[in-house]
């Protein structure tokens, strides 16, 4: 945890909170005026956050209403281009423009990325401009996977101000089938040896 987090996540109601409850003691020292603020990427983090296939973008709305929305795409389409900075291609889905729309009104921005697996989970805060297709086709070029049939509208460029890790407890183990794939490969080829010893046994047991 470190300074930049905590400026931003313990408000005065949270700290109130805190004190209540008792838990201040363990936060307090990460308010203190020479703690490192921690607010840019290092090779942890960008290396983390280049092995996800997803993860969850919270804005808010111009009448005060949350919205989180699950980001999908190939894996690595969220992009660290600098220790300050994330950026993404923005894919056509249904056209709801949620997400664009609150970004209009208000650039801040909360992300949560998921390593399932590993039980690991990245917090991100930052503020965001949304850059069109048409204003930046380069930009839109770098950010979009060749190879992933899915049509960029725009880009999402993401200034961080804050990051935390965040505790692995009560995260669920998951799997997709590509992280199984490892796993499964020896059990497929395990099966299809005693699946031919078997077929073979049968055939030397069949009398004349």
């Amino acid at each position: 945890m470190a300074r930049a987090f905590a400026e931003i996540a313990f408000t005065p109601t949270v700290r109130a909170l805190q004190k209540q409850e008792g838990s201040n003691a363990a936060y307090d020292p990460f308010l203190e005026p020479g703690v490192e603020p921690r607010d840019r990427l290092g090779e942890a983090e960008a290396t983390f956050i280049g092995l996800r296939d997803g993860f969850y973008q919270a804005s808010v709305s111009e009448t005060g209403w949350p919205y989180v929305q699950f980001r999908g795409g190939p894996r690595g389409f969220l992009k660290v281009l600098d220790e300050r900075t994330v950026a993404y291609a923005d894919f056509r889905g249904n056209r709801q423009y949620l997400s664009v729309g609150n970004l209009a009104t208000d650039d801040r921005v909360s992300l949560i990325l998921t390593d399932y697996p590993n039980r690991g989970r990245l917090k991100l805060w930052g503020r965001a401009r949304v850059i069109q297709k048409a204003n930046d086709p380069t930009l839109i070029g770098n950010l979009a996977d060749p190879g992933y049939r899915a049509l960029p509208e725009r880009a999402v460029v993401i200034t961080i101000e804050a990051f935390d890790w965040n505790c692995p407890s009560h995260i669920p183990r998951r799997f997709t089938l590509d992280e199984l794939e490892p796993h499964l490969a020896p059990l497929r080829a395990e099966i299809e040896r005693l699946t031919a010893e078997n077929a073979r046994l049968k055939g030397a047991g069949t009398p004349d």
